[in-house]
């Protein structure tokens, strides 16, 4: 069984990216389960959502207490939230950032990943200048760190839910998944060189 924890905060789209992982886990063949924890409910709030699923089916029904990874919406909640809180050691946190925290060594037991949702979401008009949605960018890198869901199930799940932006959304996480950036992993620079983290 494999647990996410999504952190985000009111707005951007934490919980709906949690039902739209689970529909596209769903469709490339797992079992799933997908639920918020809501603090006080409103924009710019820190809002928690949770992903479950398994080959098998999953008979659990408590929150998740034990992550095997998690992924920041907003990196403005490493500063007041433990991220790693019950993280499973050498888990992923996936980071909407454009690099990586300069303080990494609070994070030596884990693994590290980082995509600019935030600026793939306003180029894409996905919310707004003040309150972009980086849900759909998020899902993208995650499925690129995990190696699940294929992009075909993120891009039907996201067709079968959300109504409004279809093709930036999936345009987003087609973006995300491509730029996404691992710690230790190699990235070509604009001079056409391999440069590691």
């Amino acid at each position: 069984m494999l647990e996410i924890r999504l952190h985000g905060r009111g707005g951007q789209g934490s919980v709906v990216a949690a039902i739209l992982l689970a529909k596209a886990f769903f469709r490339a063949g797992y079992q799933v389960q997908s639920f918020p924890l809501f603090g006080v409910e409103r924009r710019g709030a820190p809002v928690e959502a949770y992903l479950r699923l398994d080959r098998k089916e999953i008979l659990i029904r408590t929150n998740v207490y034990t992550p095997d990874h998690v992924v920041v919406q907003d990196t403005s909640l490493l500063e007041t939230i433990d991220v790693t809180r019950g993280l499973k050691p050498n888990g992923w946190i996936v980071l909407n950032s454009a690099d990586f925290p300069a303080d990494s060594a609070r994070y030596a037991n884990f693994r590290l990943a980082c995509v600019d949702a935030t600026e793939i979401a306003l180029r894409l008009g996905l919310g707004t200048r003040t309150h972009p949605i980086v849900n759909t960018a998020m899902m993208g890198a995650l499925a690129r760190v995990l190696g699940v869901p294929p992009m075909d199930a993120i891009a039907g799940a996201i067709e079968e839910e959300i109504a409004v932006k279809l093709e930036a959304n999936i345009q987003a996480a087609g973006e995300a998944y491509e730029r996404v950036r691992m710690q230790g992993e190699g990235r070509i620079t604009n001079e056409g060189e391999v440069e590691t983290r």
